[in-house]
């Protein structure tokens, strides 16, 4: 299947709900095409997350500003049953012609904040809505997991292992993408390092020892092909007989002008591999050589291993990133906050929302540490506090370039810079305070009494 044809399944707005064609068969019925506003937010942060690092807001432009139902895509749904012609005439000429607010990737987030803001006539935001959420949702969790991993690690190397372990290939791509910005080194996914302009990454799998039939062999037979990434895997047969023959091999190798870059380990308890290997290649006399450490890392065996100085200098990091094993989806919502010029929330028990077009405002204490946020009305005059909600797309199309992943990068690591202590902690939930301003505790006030909440 060409690149193209494969990018268009996942830009076609028919991924999506059932409920959201209903819905605008009956709008479209009643004449309601009003304008609209609804907002992303994620109603609660998972109990073991301090904080989120907004992430998703490239891919979700992208497909805003090429979502358009195809041909097959049409006269299937009009052999549905569940459709008139106005509906199918509607969708035929379907672009989405909104503005959007946004955080900037990489900025920390929280609990009730919106990331984002759709304005648009009512048919177009809600019809929009699951796959919005399908592609914020993933980049969010895996660059909080990340962002976490560098964390407990500030001075190691991070690569990307996870694409065998990810949902499905798209998943695999943002996963990659989403640990790039947050401060992974580079990732093994090859296709996310063409698309995306990461480092790739990478060492040999197990099966390339157990096709020779002497492991000293396949290290050479290796060297020889890929003398510029000499990173040999030594725990097939037995991880310490394996850092001596890789010793050996740089003793041979470094006449010829060649350097064996690391080691990797991925089985056994790490920290004691780690320590055994250290000592061998030091004995040996190649304290050059790294340590790289994969199998079953996460940033709390990552935060054990540093406060317990054992020497090793990477992690590849797989199935606990890609699926962010411990906090596998987040209770994220979007929701219509007003409607035809008026402010409108929802009042459900645990659910409750603020109403109308909002502003998120970020406050610092003296030493630039995060100190609370305050949810305000769009218009309301505000004296102070860091406007995080900006425009970036106006009348369905984008108002700036591509922001580059290396100035999305720079963002995540001046946001953690600004982590108080007790958001840095991974063990224990902490919180930032969210101010709801009194204009805004009107508002939802007036909206109740409006609509005889």
């Amino acid at each position: 299947m060409p690149t193209a044809e494969r990018d268009a399944l996942c830009d076609s707005p028919q991924l999506t709900d059932l409920y959201q064609l209903t819905m605008l068969q009956s709008y479209l019925d009643q004449g309601m095409q009003g304008e609209a506003v609804f907002e992303f937010f994620v109603r609660k942060i998972p109990e073991n997350r301090n904080f989120l690092i907004a992430a998703g807001l490239e891919q979700l432009l992208d497909f805003l500003q090429r979502a358009a139902f195809s041909e097959q895509e049409l006269n299937y749904l009009a052999r549905s049953g569940f459709f008139k012609p106005n509906l199918i005439d509607y969708l035929a000429q379907f672009r989405f012609s909104g503005t959007v607010h946004a955080m900037a990737e990489g900025t920390v987030c929280f609990s009730n904040e919106p990331l984002l803001r759709i304005t648009a006539p009512l048919p177009e935001a809600q019809l929009i809505e699951t796959r919005l959420i399908n592609l914020m949702q993933l980049p969010i969790m895996v660059a909080t997991k990340a962002a976490r991993c560098r964390l407990a690690a500030p001075d190691k190397r991070l690569v990307d292992f996870g694409l065998r372990r990810a949902h499905g290939a798209e998943a695999g791509l943002l996963a990659a993408r989403a640990a790039y910005i947050a401060g992974f080194d580079g990732t093994s996914n090859v296709l996310a390092g063409q698309r995306y302009g990461m480092p790739i990454m990478g060492t040999m799998a197990h099966s390339f020892i157990q096709a020779h039939d002497v492991e000293a062999e396949a290290f050479r037979h290796f060297a020889a092909s890929q003398p510029d990434n000499l990173v040999l895997l030594i725990d097939t047969y037995d991880t310490e007989r394996g850092a001596r023959r890789v010793a050996r091999l740089a003793d041979e190798i470094g006449a010829q002008g060649l350097e064996i870059k690391a080691v990797r380990i991925d089985s056994g308890e790490l920290g004691d591999e780690a320590r055994k290997v250290r000592e061998i290649l030091d004995q040996a006399g190649h304290p050059e050589i790294g340590i790289l450490a994969s199998s079953s890392v996460d940033e709390y065996l990552i935060q054990s291993l540093v406060k317990r100085g054992v020497p090793i200098d990477g992690y590849g990091i797989g199935t606990s990133l890609t699926t962010s094993e411990d906090a596998p989806f987040l209770n994220c919502a979007y929701k219509l906050q007003e409607y035809a010029g008026l402010p409108r929330r929802k009042r459900s028990s645990g659910k409750a929302t603020w109403p109308g077009r909002k502003q998120l405002y970020r406050y610092l204490d003296d030493s630039g540490l995060l100190r609370y946020d305050r949810l305000c009305t769009e218009d309301e005059t505000v004296s102070a506090g860091i406007a995080l909600l900006e425009p970036v797309m106006q009348n369905g199309r984008r108002l700036n370039p591509p922001e580059s992943l290396a100035d999305i990068r720079q963002r995540v690591q001046r946001e953690l810079n600004m982590l108080p202590a007790h958001l840095r902690d991974l063990e224990h939930p902490g919180s930032l305070l969210l101010q709801v301003s009194d204009d805004l505790q009107r508002l939802a006030l007036e909206t109740d009494r409006r609509f005889g909440g």
